[in-house]
């Protein structure tokens, strides 16, 4: 008895707890609009894509000038260097050519300013390699695509859930009532002696079952509420009710296959362009550079004066002949790395498949098991019709109306459980073949 009695506090309080939250309405328009706005996965997607947009970026070397500026400030009196700075500063007089002077100068201040400018002409690996970042670019922007066509569908799992979670405590809560209502006649029978107490006894333990189920379909909503507000980045947590019912939906799919054009495949394309470009630059590094050089020069014995002044240009070509196996074994590397990004490919594409064909065989059975639960949830509320009848008559054994209780508010649960993978498998089926 004290488990008869602790049960009904129990769900009273948890009933008051979750009384004590807000609860908000919300349509899946609202959860999508809020996901695609506040979504860490997305928000974490697209910083991916703005790294990869900045390396890009960084590539343009490969075509923009190095131009660097400089001051330096010098005392000295080394012959070489005391010599070289007033032949800068042109300052040289002829006396400055006594061999006791040039050999034992005296200090000399030096001031130079200097912009200097380098610009790329022929660089070969340089352009791969920005060919190579241009299309890691574009996989990060297919993958961030990618990132919110698959939060899409898990807001649509997501909110499909929270309506289960509602219908599940619907039904058992008219189970709840119809227990409750069957326990009352019981106990009026036992009372006029037409029943033993074992078959009370039985109808209080099935009333307690289903209070059990109950408050489990209860904490099924808190979960999906929970998970919505997560999808949604919202730490406020509050118990969403869905405006719409779990319904029987058709989604508009075509008999399609997996394309070539799915964001997610396309970028592991793109992912695999990148390596054969870097493969490509490697091979690249072995031929010879060239780049021009210019720079204009200031020179006095002043800070940021600039008596004296020169400039030079000039290119040059440069050829880094040999590295030890270095170059080599970075080549053999970028091979292996585009090699395998090839396989990955392929093998993600026949892993698509493989989901796809699993896909299309869970929607028929969905499909026909939909069919079946209809049957066999009308069959079962018109057998509980029939015993409920026959039980107030004193016709039906309390055991035989539990039983045809149960079966009821079970048959309505998989039924809904049904739908629930009927629309599920559609909005799969939906993503998958999504380009």
């Amino acid at each position: 008895m004290k488990a008869h009695i602790y049960i009904p506090l129990f769900l009273l309080v948890f009933t008051l707890s979750v009384q004590a939250q807000e609860v908000l309405p919300i349509t899946k328009t609202e959860v999508l609009s809020k996901v695609s706005e506040n979504n860490t996965s997305i928000k974490i997607s697209k910083e991916e894509f703005n790294q990869a947009k900045a390396d890009y970026r960084q590539t343009n070397a490969v075509f923009l000038p190095n131009i660097t500026a400089s001051h330096t400030a010098m005392a000295t009196t080394n012959p070489l260097m005391a010599f070289g700075s007033k032949l800068n500063q042109e300052i040289l007089t002829q006396n400055d050519f006594n061999p006791a002077l040039l050999n034992n100068p005296s200090q000399i201040e030096n001031f130079a300013t200097k912009l200097e400018i380098l610009q790329p002409l022929i660089n070969l690996d340089g352009i791969h390699q920005r060919k190579a970042a241009k299309s890691k670019m574009q996989a990060m922007s297919l993958k961030t695509e990618r990132t919110q066509d698959y939060l899409v569908f898990e807001v649509e799992k997501a909110y499909m859930q929270l309506q289960l979670a509602y219908k599940a405590v619907d039904v058992l809560e008219k189970a709840l009532k119809a227990a409750n209502s069957n326990k009352k006649l019981a106990d009026n029978i036992f009372k006029q002696g037409y029943l033993q107490r074992a078959d009370v006894l039985n109808v209080e333990v099935h009333v307690t079952e289903v209070q059990n189920q109950l408050q489990s379909a209860k904490s099924n909503i808190l979960n999906a509420s929970n998970y919505l507000s997560f999808l949604m980045n919202d730490e406020s947590y509050v118990v969403y009710t869905p405006t719409d019912s779990l319904t029987v939906s058709t989604f508009a799919i075509e008999d399609k296959m997996i394309s070539e054009n799915r964001s997610d495949i396309k970028a592991m394309q793109f992912a695999s362009d990148a390596y054969k470009a870097m493969n490509r630059a490697d091979k690249m590094a072995f031929l010879p550079k060239l780049n021009a050089f210019g720079s204009y020069e200031l020179y006095d014995s002043q800070a940021f004066q600039g008596g004296a002044n020169g400039y030079l240009f000039g290119a040059q070509l440069s050829w880094d002949i040999f590295q030890g196996s270095k170059r080599f074994g970075k080549v053999q590397k970028s091979n292996a790395e585009f090699e395998k990004s090839k396989l990955e490919y392929k093998q993600y594409v026949s892993k698509s498949n493989l989901e796809l064909n699993k896909a299309k065989r869970a929607f028929l059975d969905a499909e026909n098991k939909l069919t079946l639960t209809t049957l066999g949830l009308q069959q079962s509320e018109e057998s509980l019709r029939i015993r409920t009848n026959r039980f107030k008559e004193g016709l039906e054994k309390t055991s035989d109306l539990l039983l045809a209780e149960t079966q009821y508010a079970q048959k309505q649960l998989e039924y809904y459980q049904t739908i629930f993978e009927y629309n599920y498998t559609q909005a799969y089926l939906q993503f998958l073949t999504k380009e």
